[in-house]
């Protein structure tokens, strides 16, 4: 007995991923559709292992590697011991120096300042973030491996030193879902015209199921490249294209289970048809009130500002509507024409002028305004670098990269406000103490997002996987 099967029945049947659900959305009212529990989603909302506190990441990168030393890290001892030789006793442990050699210590002219009831210093270059001390976790004994951007880089959104592995964002998606089916769940905004340091090997979804990996959003009313249907194509002709390539997507991953490039193109081809008005929607700053816009430093006369606030603007209306993840990196400044970031080798009173100014007054402005909204609650803000910069000078007037002794602060989602966690020594070089490497900040942003690092798991090439690869500890003292 043959079953009479309409080609539209079949693609609704068979549909994989998020096709199958967004499909039934679009078809006509009485048509039969396959139930949820026959539909292969890797998308579909995922319980966490416990209650958790955050249920959305924004980590803010500071690309080039900023000198905490002139942020948060006040030192009097390097003050007073500017000029001089590094004591040997500073340097133990360190087996090597970085790309300048241990040059002579040295303190920039910052005025300093205690804020709050925590009492945290903070440097004249941040003002307005100062204005929210009592917010932030404070990670003063952040430690990494490598003293390269393109490697530390990588081992702070990876925790590993080579290409391959799967980006935190790429993890959170994986183990959580999306929360909104018609925006992805991990989003990558960027200030400038090319994308940061070492690319989009820093949100990919490395062994994990492509469908995971984070989707750059650029500047703009159109953030996704081809995203817009072409005029001459009607909505009918769009769907019944999608059909087409649906039913031609599947018969091949039909033949190519393990090809998860297929399995994802099949959702991401779905994905895009909703996001037509998902996306442009999200980032719309025109819907946001003048009031918003300068609380973001978007009125301001920098430019500069006006873009790393824009991103910071579109990172709480994309956590708003549901986005597991925005990674935002900093773009390079443009000074008298020429483009820097945080790298500050040299002159780092003019360049840490000028990015401190960048992200200072939108920082700021993020946290008022997730508060205001009620949304610190259950977003964690993260502010993070690939490692900090040396104690000791280089060319007279810059610093080394420093990847034993850093700080970096976590924001809402229920980390612990007002709060220090660890130090650096006298000089503020390196860590005392226990350390916190980039490890242990991942496994417990995933803490705090419900999920326990060690129970995260991915079977690849018969090895059960985890985001902390073998290490990582959850820094219980940074938790509310």
């Amino acid at each position: 007995m043959s079953i009479k099967t309409t080609r539209r029945d079949l693609l609704v049947n068979a549909g994989l991923g998020l096709g199958g659900f967004a499909l039934s959305g679009l078809l006509p009212a009485g048509l039969s559709v396959a139930r949820a529990s026959d539909l292969v989603d890797p998308l579909a909302p995922k319980p966490t292992h416990f209650p958790a506190k955050a249920k959305s990441v924004i980590w803010l990168h500071q690309n080039g590697a900023p000198s905490t030393l002139d942020l948060y890290d006040y030192k009097p001892q390097l003050v007073k011991l500017a000029g001089q030789e590094v004591p040997d006793s500073f340097l133990t442990g360190i087996k090597t120096s970085t790309q300048g050699g241990v040059g002579k210590l040295y303190a920039s002219n910052r005025t300093w300042k205690q804020y709050g009831e925590s009492g945290a210093y903070f440097s004249d270059l941040l003002p307005n973030l100062a204005q929210h001390a009592d917010k932030l976790a404070f990670i003063k004994a952040s430690t990494t491996i490598g003293a390269t951007h393109d490697i530390s880089i990588l081992k702070l959104n990876t925790g590993d030193l080579n290409p391959g592995r799967p980006t935190l964002g790429a993890w959170v998606s994986y183990a959580l879902g999306s929360a909104n089916p018609d925006l992805p769940p991990y989003v990558v905004l960027y200030g400038g015209k090319k994308e940061p340091q070492a690319g989009s090997v820093n949100w990919s979804s490395g062994f994990l199921p492509a469908v995971y990996q984070g989707t750059p959003f650029r500047p703009g009313p159109s953030p996704i490249l081809n995203l817009d249907r072409p005029e001459l194509n009607s909505v009918v002709q769009q769907r019944d294209n999608l059909d087409l390539l649906k039913l031609l997507n599947e018969r091949g991953a039909a033949r190519y289970p393990k090809d998860t490039e297929l399995q994802a193109r099949l959702n991401s081809y779905e994905l895009a048809y909703r996001m037509e008005s998902a996306a442009p929607e999200a980032v719309d700053l025109n819907k946001e009130s003048d009031a918003t816009k300068d609380l973001y430093g978007i009125n301001d006369d920098d430019a500069n500002v006006k873009d790393y606030g824009a991103n910071l603007l579109k990172a709480r209306r994309l956590v708003e509507r549901g986005v597991r993840f925005v990674q935002v990196v900093t773009g390079p400044v443009d000074v008298e024409g020429e483009e820097i970031s945080w790298d500050a080798h040299k002159e780092l009173e003019k360049n840490h002028g000028a990015n401190a100014r960048m992200v200072d007054k939108p920082i700021a402005g993020l946290l008022a305004d997730l508060q205001s909204r009620g949304l610190l609650e259950t977003t964690l803000v993260v502010w993070t670098s690939e490692f900090g910069r040396t104690s000791y000078g280089q060319s007279g007037n810059g610093r080394d990269h420093n990847p034993w002794g850093y700080t970096q602060w976590m924001a809402g989602g229920g980390s612990k406000a007002g709060y220090t966690h660890g130090e650096t020594d006298e000089i503020g070089l390196k860590s005392v103490g226990k350390a916190v490497d980039t490890y242990d900040l991942h496994a417990t942003v995933l803490n705090l997002m419900g999920l326990d690092h060690l129970k995260t798991t991915f079977l690849n090439n018969g090895r059960s996987e985890r985001p902390t690869v073998v290490y990582g500890e959850v820094v219980h003292e940074l938790i509310a």
